[in-house]
């Protein structure tokens, strides 16, 4: 996040031309009743052009403002900081300010630029934490969501005037066959997803969101990420997960708009009291630990039955390349699928689960070790959908009854969000749910 002794000169002027001071804008939030210990926090440059770019080649940057949230369809980073938060707030006045602050410093992030401009006093508390300071914005993007919680707490009481305009899909997931959850990573009520091709560009983002959420929300657990193990574009090619194998080549791409208005955006009309979340999604998070000293002592061919794709190319085994359609009816010695049919990739697959389809961001982890000497790594598996009822939660339930990878996995983590759509410049994300 480079600066030089002109930028504070350059946001100012920035500010004026585009018509609103920062003291105007402070002046604006405080009228509008927002609580001081955020509205610090609010003031920021307007985005510039995404530094660093030419016509072939990717951005530095990305903007944060737009009409879908950054973070979705966006090429996938390297690397992941996901974390969660519950309120710890009454007022409803404090999540507007905080939703406020947090987008404002999203913004400020994304665009390599420090939070909170410079510093007011110098015996008062930095505005950033500072350790991005120099480095790129390393295609930073901030994803923002809600969880059912956000709306009404476990009694049902409405926390915050919101429970009549709560999504009908938003509901907790439910605990699947085989689940062995750890409540202290699951849910919350409201969800980050910073993903960067740094990891200190994407932990400064959820720390720097966490200090201003100070005495409005709380962490309550955080995830870190690193080689994706999906591809959003099709200028990506397939990363692999901890087993080695490439995963998840069926899915959506940004490059498929008439798939991505079918599987993925919130339409206006499919929930007629969430009108707020047209071009929005929902995000599913399933903390997936990985038995990998199992998986390692397995024989290659045991590894690909259980895939159901060969490990160098992810070819299906029913022949072809890794883009394929795998042939689930074509018989090998004996007449025996050539594809198992409770292979992952059989039960997975779109053809097998209605056409359906889904966008992943999955990345593997390793959190150290466990108390026997084993590795505590898997996947951190994030899918973006229109509908989960219809595109995640049928399907996991399958898989969890059937799928012979799962003898080599635990899921202990869950959660499942409702994704607001972009914000204009001015607005905060999920504007649209308090108006």
């Amino acid at each position: 996040m480079t600066r030089d002794a002109g930028e504070g000169s350059r946001r100012r002027d920035a500010s004026t031309r585009d018509g609103v001071s920062r003291r105007g804008l402070l002046a604006g939030l405080a009228g509008a009743g927002l609580a001081a210990g955020t509205a610090g926090f609010v003031a920021a440059a307007p985005e510039a052009d995404p530094p660093g770019s030419t016509p072939d080649s990717p951005p530095e940057a990305y903007p944060f403002h737009g009409a879908h949230q950054a973070g979705i369809v966006t090429p996938a980073q390297d690397r992941l900081h996901f974390a969660a938060f519950d309120l710890t707030t009454t007022s409803r006045d404090d999540v507007v300010a905080l939703l406020t602050a947090w987008t404002a410093a999203a913004a400020a992030m994304t665009a390599g630029r420090p939070v909170g401009g410079d510093p007011t006093s110098y015996d008062s508390p930095p505005n950033d934490t500072g350790e991005a300071e120099g480095l790129p914005p390393s295609r930073l993007t901030i994803t923002f969501g809600f969880g059912p919680t956000f709306f009404e707490d476990a009694s049902g009481a409405d926390r915050f005037g919101l429970a009549a305009r709560r999504p009908a899909l938003l509901r907790r997931l439910p605990h699947f066959p085989a689940d062995n959850l750890d409540a202290a990573r699951s849910d919350g009520d409201l969800c980050v997803q910073a993903c960067a091709d740094d990891p200190q560009v994407a932990v400064h983002a959820v720390r720097n969101l966490a200090r201003i959420a100070f005495g409005t929300a709380a962490l309550r657990w955080s995830q870190l990420g690193y080689g994706r193990t999906s591809s959003t574009s099709t200028s990506q090619a397939t990363p692999r997960n901890l087993f080695g194998f490439k995963d998840g080549t069926a899915n959506l791409k940004a490059e498929e708009p008439a798939e991505l208005d079918r599987h993925l955006w919130v339409a206006p009309g499919d929930d007629p009291r969430a009108d707020w979340l047209s071009g929005g999604s929902y995000l599913v998070a399933r903390r997936i630990a990985m038995n990998l000293e199992t998986w390692d002592r397995s024989s290659m061919r045991e590894q690909e039955r259980i895939t159901g794709r060969d490990r160098p190319a992810g070819a299906p085994l029913s022949g072809g390349e890794e883009f394929t359609a795998p042939d689930f009816t074509l018989t090998g010695r004996g007449g025996e699928p050539l594809i198992h049919p409770d292979s992952h990739v059989a039960l997975a697959h779109p053809s097998r689960n209605g056409g359906v389809r889904i966008l992943r961001r999955g990345y593997n982890y390793t959190d150290g070790n466990d108390d026997l000497g084993r590795m505590d790594a898997g996947l951190f598996f994030i899918a973006f959908v229109r509908d989960p009822e219809r595109q995640y939660i049928p399907m996991q339930t399958r898989m969890a009854k059937s799928d012979l990878m799962m003898e080599y996995l635990q899921h202990r983590g869950s959660g499942l969000f409702a994704v607001p759509p972009g914000a204009a410049p001015g607005e905060f994300v999920g504007q649209g749910l308090f108006a």
